[in-house]
């Protein structure tokens, strides 16, 4: 953001309650733009064998992950991690729980993520290309984002 959606003066720092943030410069507008994390859904499927890792389409080839999706405004996590399962592999959550709550810094996300257990047979939508059923005793978290959660989760299952 370059100018301001308020007045279109030039954003740049300013000192705002003893903290330099991006504002506008025109002091008589007040604009804040705060760069909030956007809050994301993940969701660690579990189906018969082992929990479901997917492949996004603009992802590198070998990356697979748990679903993730972000949540509607207005929307309970919850409801969004039912939802995202259905749409994303057109399964049907059975159970839900909350796994824990994580930051992701490095895209300015913060993931809200849940365990599911699920039925159904798995068809992609077009997000995803490619699939795969991972026992739990064959998942390797990665130290950061939804690794942070499947850390968590495979704890639990000691």
């Amino acid at each position: 953001m370059k100018f301001c959606p308020q007045c279109a003066a030039p954003i740049g720092e300013v000192l705002i309650d003893h903290e330099i943030r991006r504002g506008c410069s025109d002091p008589g507008c007040g604009f804040v733009h705060f760069n909030n994390p956007v809050p994301v859904v993940a969701m660690i499927v579990e189906v018969e064998g082992g929990v479901v890792m997917a492949h996004n389409v603009s992802w590198p080839k070998k990356f697979y992950s748990i679903i993730t999706g972000f949540l509607e405004a207005g929307e309970d996590p919850e409801e969004c991690a039912r939802r995202e399962t259905q749409e994303e592999l057109n399964l049907h959550a059975l159970e839900t729980r909350l796994v824990g709550v994580y930051p992701f810094a490095q895209q300015n996300q913060v993931i809200i993520a849940y365990h599911i257990k699920a039925a159904g047979q798995i068809a992609l939508n077009h997000e995803l290309d490619d699939y795969k059923i991972v026992p739990p005793e064959e998942i390797k978290p990665w130290p950061m984002g939804t690794g942070l959660a499947l850390t968590d989760w495979l704890k639990t299952r000691l």
